[in-house]
């Protein structure tokens, strides 16, 4: 089974108390951060993080609660929430000797990467966000009929104990829904990085399910606290997306501009999963981010 990219080391470190996260490095050079989505781990990054370590040191870690990083239990609220994860980031990169680093993030790596901006924008020089969009834009554009492609925000967010116990009945079927209908290419995930990817969605569904509640709770908060504040992303900013905004009837490159000033918002013709179905763009995209 695939688990590993080729060329990278892989290493543990220790980025808060009793939490480690397991990292893949390679490259040298001005240093770049590469964050995973759901339901995937580091891997998703595979084609891309190979590219970008031919000038560039890239660390590629797997999210606190996700892959073979450790999973704490969710003590409260804060525990999976986007400011502790991004600290999880800054704390890896400076164990690397990097003060400052560029950060990009891909769906709920978005949301960590948009996150640990706001908090640490002395830290981060350049930020990209894939498919995604700050947590209280993703809920206030959801409604209607439409929000139903949304379901499993919705499931995630209920108390502890309902979510995990469905998820735990199927698990394969949940994980593997939004692997088959979210991404356009088929063959971008052959089956046995897909494997990997089930396989690690399984050992970790308490920690998933508290990282996906956090949204609905602890980051909002954050959020709309930056909001009312003014607080903006004040490093350059590119933003690749899907032409969903459109067809679910708002604007998200207007949403983007309240959010990131220097912002270059491109819509790509690929699916969700588009490091993977379009790594070309990607790299091209997140290359001329790092030199503006």
């Amino acid at each position: 089974m695939t688990s590993r990219i080729p060329g990278f080391d892989y290493q543990r470190v220790t980025v808060a108390d009793g939490v480690a996260l397991s990292v893949a490095v390679a490259g040298s050079g001005s240093p770049i951060v590469l964050l995973h989505g759901f339901p995937q781990t580091h891997l998703m990054w595979r084609h891309v993080a190979v590219d970008i370590a031919a000038d560039h040191t890239v660390l590629v870690p797997d999210l606190r609660g996700y892959g073979d990083s450790d999973k704490p239990v969710a003590v409260d609220g804060e525990t999976y929430s986007k400011r502790t994860m991004g600290n999880d980031i800054v704390a890896l990169a400076r164990a690397f000797g990097f003060d400052r680093f560029a950060l990009a993030g891909h769906d709920r790596g978005a949301l960590v990467a948009i996150r640990a901006g706001l908090d640490h924008p002395d830290v981060i020089t350049h930020l990209a966000s894939l498919d995604g969009m700050p947590t209280v834009e993703t809920w206030d554009v959801l409604h209607g009929v439409d929000g139903a492609i949304a379901f499993h925000l919705y499931l995630m967010a209920q108390p502890e104990g309902l979510p995990e116990q469905l998820i735990a009945g199927s698990p394969d079927a949940f994980f593997g829904h939004f692997l088959d209908i979210w991404g356009k290419n088929p063959q971008a995930v052959p089956a046995e990085v897909r494997a990997a990817y089930l396989a690690a969605s399984r050992a970790a569904i308490p920690s998933i399910v508290a990282d996906f509640r956090a949204s609905a709770h602890a980051d909002i908060a954050h959020d709309l606290a930056d909001r009312e504040a003014g607080n903006t992303l004040r490093m350059p900013v590119t933003v690749l997306q899907q032409d969903w905004g459109s067809a679910l009837g708002f604007d998200a490159e207007g949403l983007w501009r309240k959010w990131a000033p220097d912002l270059d918002h491109r819509l790509l013709t690929c699916g969700h999963f588009m490091a993977e179905e379009a790594p070309a763009e990607v790299v091209r995209a997140l290359r001329e981010l790092l030199v503006r």
